[in-house]
């Protein structure tokens, strides 16, 4: 099992942030597309970026003047990956108790 970043449950809880990288599931977005429709500034959008990226669930490219934002899809697994193996065990779990109150 791949180790968790903490970092990025913690950054997801965070409503706004949670809608921004909302955005980015289906394409990359500029800094300025990501702002547009928000009820905060473009330079807050841009601290929650940071946030994201340094949770590594987002990637951030400069393309000339604009920042291009993307779903880093590593730090995505990496969170996919975790929440698998804790299903997992919570089934197996589940299974054992479910077959010993059986045998009751």
């Amino acid at each position: 099992m791949k180790r968790i970043n903490g970092k990025a449950f913690d950054a997801l809880g965070e409503p706004m942030r949670r809608t921004i990288f909302e955005k980015l599931k289906t394409h990359p977005l500029s800094v300025g597309e990501l702002a547009r429709g928000l009820p905060i500034s473009r330079p807050a959008v841009s601290q929650h970026l940071m946030v994201l990226r340094d949770a590594r669930l987002i990637r951030i490219e400069k393309k000339g003047t604009r920042s291009l934002c993307e779903i880093d899809p590593k730090g995505v697994l990496a969170m996919r990956d975790w929440l698998d193996n804790f299903w997992d065990s919570a089934l197996s779990s589940f299974k054992a108790i479910a077959e010993k109150e059986s045998k009751k």
